[in-house]
């Protein structure tokens, strides 16, 4: 009896404090800048575990705690690809979905998020399967002119989908074959890098058609020394790092890539060690390069952690300071303002390191993230 007047009066006093509360309202939305700061970054996790349902989080490095750090977050289906608008407040996904979740009819989509309120405002069905492979930045981009999405598509054959965000529409499906990836090229156009050693690039006109093709010399050799594709790139210039420690620039600022003289990342002192990771390369607003290296560098190790991080001076072709890591990197970013240089870490956690002199300012982990591959500085 008395362990039953305990209970009922524990009811009675549940139910006295639900009513001096009143009900929050539901669908209240506290609106983002339309111009982030500098130092938010978008995490980009592809939930490797249970991959329909990836997310990327949008985070405020300046902030101390997690709760001022996190300022949102919104869904990315299946290993999505990402790009950011340059003059829009709009984020795009290239999305996979099935009617059945995991399996049924597929559809690929880009879809449309504003960046104020992280919601989805519009998609446009895409006509040909995009690629479905780890995420990585040159698998879709903007045009120069920030009008048209590109999107890498592998079915197996190669094509680059055309889109136009702006008004929501499916343009083209420009065949590429025996190339991958995706550099916007001119102000309206790109190039893909091919198995033979060559560019090959594709001229678009007004309405987002093929207007022309060219193919570049051959300029390096796959077979002694291949290039990663996920370059370097600052101000139409790209920085591609080679399998044994080379950077090959190329200028795509104009209507057809113009190759430039590649040059040495390693000295006596680093004999032997490679870059690596899966996004190894990075170029700050101030024009300097970064790259993740690790010793000890054989056949396949282009895919292992860095365990520093070079910065080069790509006028004077030389490095300038080598910052070795807390934990080795997987994939490395920068701020807009290239004050903060981002490292995604073995353990997915987010290591933020001063740009100019390598110090580790701070570690952020437990933001919801399981698998964050790939880490982007806001526009």
């Amino acid at each position: 009896m008395r362990v039953l007047n305990w209970i009922t009066a524990l009811l009675l006093l549940a139910g006295a404090a639900r009513a001096e509360f009143a009900a929050d309202p539901l669908g209240q939305v506290e609106p983002l800048p339309e111009r982030w700061p500098a130092h938010w970054v978008l995490v980009h996790d592809i939930a490797f575990e249970h991959i329909m349902d990836g997310k990327t989080v949008v985070l405020d490095l300046d902030a101390e705690t997690p709760a001022d750090q996190f300022k949102g977050m919104f869904n990315s289906a299946f290993a999505a690809f990402l790009a950011q608008s340059r003059t829009r407040p709009e984020i795009y996904l290239a999305e996979t979905y099935y009617s059945r979740g995991t399996r049924g009819e597929r559809t690929d989509v880009l879809t449309i998020y504003d960046k104020r309120s992280l919601s989805p405002t519009g998609e446009v069905v895409l006509k040909t399967n995009r690629a479905i492979l780890l995420p990585q930045k040159f698998s879709m981009q903007m045009t120069s002119d920030d009008t048209l999405a590109l999107i890498y598509n592998f079915t197996p054959a190669m094509s680059v989908s055309v889109v136009d965000p702006i008004a929501k529409r499916y343009v083209a499906d420009i065949p590429i074959p025996g190339c991958a990836a995706v550099f916007p090229t001119g102000q309206r156009s790109f190039s893909s890098l091919c198995g033979n050693g060559t560019l090959y690039t594709v001229r678009l006109d007004a309405d987002g058609q093929p207007a022309g093709t060219s193919r570049s010399e051959r300029f390096f050799d796959p077979e002694s020394d291949a290039l990663i594709e996920k370059a370097a790139w600052h101000a139409g210039r790209a920085w591609f790092p080679s399998y044994h420690g080379r950077w090959q620039p190329v200028d795509f600022s104009g209507d057809a890539p113009r190759i430039e003289p590649a040059w040495s990342m390693l000295d006596d002192e680093t004999a032997g060690w490679r870059p690596g990771g899966l996004a190894p390369a990075a170029a700050g607003a101030d024009g300097r390069l970064y790259v993740l290296a690790h010793p000890e560098g054989r056949e396949g190790s282009h895919r292992d952690p860095g365990v520093e991080v070079w910065v080069f001076d790509p006028s004077a072709r030389q490095r300038i300071a080598r910052y070795p890591l807390r934990l080795p990197g997987l994939t490395l970013a920068l701020t807009r303002d290239a004050e903060l240089l981002l490292v995604i870490n073995v353990e997915m956690q987010l290591d933020v390191y001063r740009a100019s002199d390598g110090e580790l300012l701070k570690t952020i982990a437990g933001i919801g993230t399981e698998t964050p591959l790939l880490v982007f500085g806001a526009n």
